[in-house]
């Protein structure tokens, strides 16, 4: 291999490393310095799909990283702070936002001596950087170098691609025709799979294309594939990650394939047309503005594209990813065509109840089993109903009571009141999961079978509370089996209490046991309240005649509070 040879090469791969360094300097350096600013701006300015776009064109652009902002999107969607409708305006504006480093390359890297501004950047960054670290003025330094760094790997890039020109005959090497689009296309997304930036592909092919290594045609179409091969970056972000994550992405997904699909057909077409507006703007001809023209109209087609259909591709992504919580937590006996009769509605919302709590009771069972479980055994209920009920307070809050009759209108309070039992149930039965290490240390312990004992009992009391059992006894034998849980749990306190006294167990692990054993109650007592009210709406629609619409009140009300 000749000297020559090998200069070039390390000039290529130097170059293309500043250029990583920088991006990454970049993106690090402006996201510490703007604090919380860049994270409002997604957060809030994203009411209509407008303002999502332009939100996720300026943060792109300042940032210089669309997979930050497609990330922190993604986190949006996941905290719902953000519809997916919103986040898939962002996740345009994010692949707009990528044509500033096109703009950079072309109005910058070949039109100014670079040395003269580059060098003193990164001079006066890392000043700023030493200085100031662990203060924003640090960040904004470490921004400032990652600029200057950026013209200086641009600069390096162009460099060694003018020396590839006097050595290679590339004449040889050219593909004509489709294939050769489709070729070239390939080259551009591996570019960008290999160095998971976009921009970094960018960078190559617009400073190919001014050393004269590439054709326009060429270049127009490696561009084409950065933004295929960047949609590798959210895919490989989301392995693993929740539904609604998948979603987001695969949107960024289908944004850059199909855009990418229009424009290699209508590549002739789109190059004509860059070109007309180049010179119609009175801009440079010159390969990098060409490109960088082509890159922002390329984008823009995808705007245009997707801008019309982005309703029916959020109601589409919806539907997929789902994971067994969300099929779970969605409403499967209301809808807007039950709503329309509110007196049958209230059928309909006894029954999404009564599966509510079919999943609480699911969960509770295996919180109180003999072994020990983590809070993600009980994940996919909790985000169930997380899910569930309030889509089941929304469908109430939207009857029309004055159309159903006034026995079936006064049901509403008490379908409300158990969507609130449920909330107790799901924030109790996590606490007793989360400190279920401190029954199963004692279960060897000489309180141990009292222990077990007692939650075998609270799982029978549940059980019997099931909505499916509601026919099978009265209200007072329901009443009969929590009055015996709650007498029972004296008796248990009072033991645990004296081992704790005569030394037999640690007394901060009893205490623990105590709380525990105490939510074990209380949640018990919220689901036997639930079976009364949903009884009670029951026997009110003539659908059952289960337990009456009252409630069990504790000998003790401190004892279980």
């Amino acid at each position: 291999m000749s000297t020559s040879l090998l200069i070039t090469a390390g000039s290529f791969l130097g170059g293309l490393g500043l250029f990583l360094l920088a991006i990454s300097m970049i993106t690090s350096g402006l996201k510490i310095a703007a604090g919380d600013a860049l994270r409002d701006i997604l957060a809030n300015s994203t009411r209509t799909r407008a303002r999502g776009v332009a939100s996720g064109i300026l943060v792109t652009g300042v940032v210089q990283s669309s997979s930050a902002v497609t990330v922190a999107t993604i986190g949006f969607v996941n905290a719902g702070l953000m519809g997916l409708t919103a986040a898939l305006g962002v996740v345009y504006g994010a692949n707009i936002g990528t044509t500033v480093t096109s703009w950079l390359v072309a109005a910058v890297g070949f039109k100014f001596q670079i040395q003269a501004f580059a060098l003193p950047m990164v001079g006066l960054g890392m000043m700023m950087r030493l200085l100031g670290a662990h203060r924003r003025i640090g960040a904004v330094g470490e921004a400032l170098a990652g600029f200057g760094l950026f013209f200086v790997g641009v600069s390096i890039l162009q460099d060694g691609f003018a020396g590839a020109v006097d050595r290679f005959d590339l004449a040889g090497l050219a593909v004509e025709g489709p294939l050769g689009v489709l070729l070239y296309v390939s080259i551009g997304a591996a570019i960008t799979v290999l160095t998971q930036s976009s921009s970094a592909a960018i960078a190559i092919t617009l400073t190919a294309a001014t050393g004269g290594v590439l054709g326009l045609d060429a270049a127009a179409a490696m561009v084409i594939g950065a933004s295929v091969g960047t949609t590798s970056t959210a895919a490989f972000a989301v392995i693993g990650a929740t539904p609604n994550a998948k979603r987001v992405a695969a949107g960024h997904v289908l944004f850059n394939l199909v855009t990418a699909a229009v424009a290699i057909v209508i590549l002739p077409l789109m190059l004509w047309g860059v070109q007309e507006t180049g010179q119609t703007l009175g801009l440079e001809d010159a390969p990098a503005v060409t490109l960088a023209l082509f890159h922002t109209a390329f984008k823009l087609l995808g705007l245009a594209l997707f801008w019309p259909m982005t309703d029916a591709l959020a109601r589409f992504l919806d539907q997929r990813f789902r994971s067994q919580a969300e099929t779970l937590g969605r409403l499967q006996f209301l809808d807007q065509n039950v709503a329309a009769t509110p007196s049958l509605a209230v059928d309909a919302l006894a029954q999404e109840l009564a599966r509510a709590l079919d999943i609480a009771h699911g969960n509770l069972r295996r919180a109180l089993s003999s072994t020990l479980i983590s809070p993600k055994d009980l994940a996919m209920g909790r985000d169930a109903l997380g899910n569930l009920v309030p889509a089941i307070e929304d469908f109430i809050a939207r009857l029309d009571r004055d159309r159903m009759s006034p026995a079936v209108a006064d049901q509403i309070p008490a379908a409300l009141r158990i969507t609130n039992y449920l909330d107790e149930i799901v924030q109790l039965t996590g606490e007793m999961v989360d400190r279920g290490h401190t029954l199963e240390a004692l279960r060897g312990s000489p309180v141990g079978n009292e222990i077990a004992e007692f939650q075998r009992a609270a799982v029978a009391v549940i059980n019997a509370a099931h909505p499916d059992r509601l026919g099978e006894q009265s209200g007072e034998d329901l009443d009969a089996g929590y009055r015996d849980l709650h007498q029972s749990w004296h008796g248990l306190k009072d033991t645990l209490l004296t081992a704790a006294a005569e030394g037999r167990a640690p007394i901060a692990r009893i205490n623990l046991a105590i709380d525990v054993l105490r939510s074990s109650l209380r949640v018990t007592e919220q689901v036997v309240k639930a079976a009364h009210r949903l009884g009670g709406i029951r026997m009110a629609l003539g659908q059952d005649t289960g337990p009456p619409q009252s409630e069990p009140v504790p000998d003790d009300p401190a004892a279980a509070a």
